[in-house]
This record gives C-alpha cells, sequence and structure tokens, in this order.
C-alpha cells in the first residue's frame, strides 16, 4: 500500500483539490480523509452542500479501495455505484470521512462511509461500489 500514492491521487484531482479534501491516514481497507470547511461549499446560510458530502465520501470510499499491500500493474478504478443518507445538517464545519472495504472481491470492493463532524456528530452515511482493477 503506498500512501504517496493515495495522496498523488486525490491531489492530482482537481475537483478533490478545489474542495480541500486531505487524506489524514490509511491501513489496508481502511482511509479518513477530512474536508475543511469553506464558504465555496456552503448551499445556504452557512450548510455544506450534499454534493460536496457526497464528493468526501466518494473519493474516501476511493482511498478505501486503493488502500492495499499490492496494486495490480497499471491500476485504475471507478465508482461503480454510490449511495448517500443525509442525517443532519453540516453547519460551518469541517467534515472527517472514515471509510473501510467491507467486502472485496477480484475487482469489486464495497465501501462504508461515516461522515462526522469535529464534535463527532454524525452527518452522512455513505456505501459505495468501486472497480479496481
Amino acid at each position: 500500500m503506498s500512501r504517496d500514492l493515495i495522496e498523488a491521487l486525490i491531489s492530482g484531482a482537481p475537483y478533490a483539490s478545489q474542495l480541500g479534501i486531505r487524506l489524514v491516514e490509511t491501513e489496508p481497507d481502511r482511509a479518513v480523509l477530512e474536508m475543511p470547511f469553506k464558504e465555496s461549499l456552503v448551499t445556504i446560510a452557512d450548510i455544506v452542500h450534499g454534493g460536496a458530502i457526497s464528493s468526501l465520501i466518494d473519493t474516501a470510499a476511493t482511498a478505501a479501495a486503493w488502500s492495499v499491500t499490492e496494486l495490480p500493474e497499471n491500476p485504475r478504478g471507478t465508482t461503480v455505484a454510490l449511495t448517500v443518507n443525509f442525517v443532519a445538517a453540516a453547519k460551518g464545519v469541517d467534515l472527517t470521512a472514515s471509510a473501510r472495504v467491507i467486502r472485496r472481491g477480484r475487482s469489486l470492493c464495497y465501501c462504508d462511509i461515516e461522515v462526522v463532524t469535529p464534535a463527532g456528530d454524525l452527518v452522512a452515511k455513505g456505501l459505495v461500489t468501486y472497480k479496481l482493477g
């Protein structure tokens, strides 16, 4: 597993960079990412837009899927399915996404993601199917 590769994936993605997403930690089948609050992520007042939260979930799942001890030669991947359930509004706060691979097949990874505030309040839950090849 290469933390450097995962960080390069995130920083090399213009959209994730624009959102300010960064890798906090990773281990096999697990990744933690942060997205700082920015006015540009607001939908109304100080509420973080659901699309930004969904993007954080997708990026966290990608990082978890790539958190393996050995990657295939010339690795590539894509999100196959994304489900997001919003539990509470994120009001003017940084967000942390914790992603874990709950099942890994030959090429598909099934990931469970939780997004929380700094106080630990749950904002959203995500399920992502990611194809890594």
